[in-house]
């Protein structure tokens, strides 16, 4: 009897340490699920109805335009489509330009993306500059959480999705956080690994990487 309580403690107290790495900002402090990322390309969701009207009771705008056509730049950000967030039209990630971006790569089961999720929402609402901010949702079976992550965020701003996780390998992402400051060429200016720890943080690498000041 001893022996076995013994071999489930390790266990307990493992869950434990994992579910306390997913709380985050008051109203995000809800475990999501799968707590860890996946390892390996995931079956893309449908998007259903639910999935929808989940997006437009959350608020989150449209998917931006890309160019069809448009080459590929070298250092740029790379020659592939993504589906929209929810539904919404596919985005041609090489064919975003005209204007500075900011590219947050997140996920719903991510720890770090909870801390840093307040500063992002901050800076998007106070945003008047000609910063584009758009979020991918990477890594993520369960679009149905990444939706109810991004509304209890306040992120009102666009949100693709990288199910099959292609991005991996294309921007070499180990996994979320990842932030990528574009200029309007189309040239990735900076990338900042791991979570912002503050708004002031993010308007500073913008003003730095593209000039802008969100």
């Amino acid at each position: 009897m001893m022996r076995g309580r013994g071999r489930l403690m390790p266990a307990v107290a493992a869950l434990v340490l994992v579910l306390a790495g997913c709380t985050g900002p008051t109203g995000l402090d809800r475990p999501a699920s799968p707590l860890e990322a996946p390892t390996e390309a995931l079956p893309t969701p449908e998007v259903t109805a639910d999935l929808a009207a989940m997006k437009k009771a959350a608020g989150i705008a449209d998917c931006p335009r890309s160019h069809p056509e448009v080459a590929a730049t070298p250092s740029g950000l790379p020659d592939v489509v993504l589906p929209c967030l929810g539904g919404g039209r596919e985005v041609r990630l090489a064919g975003l330009r005209g204007k500075p971006m900011m590219i947050n790569v997140w996920a719903q089961w991510c720890g770090p993306c909870r801390e840093e999720a307040p500063y992002l929402a901050e800076v998007a609402a106070a945003n008047d500059s000609e910063l584009v901010i758009v979020g991918i949702d990477h890594a993520d079976p369960r679009p149905d959480l990444a939706i109810e992550f991004a509304q209890l965020s306040s992120w009102s701003y666009p949100q693709l999705a990288d199910p099959d996780v292609v991005l991996r390998a294309e921007l070499q992402i180990t996994g979320p956080p990842q932030t990528f400051f574009v200029r309007p060429d189309g040239t990735i200016a900076y990338r900042h690994a791991g979570p912002f720890g503050s708004a002031a943080q993010i308007r500073g690498l913008a003003a730095q990487h593209l000039g802008v000041t969100p």
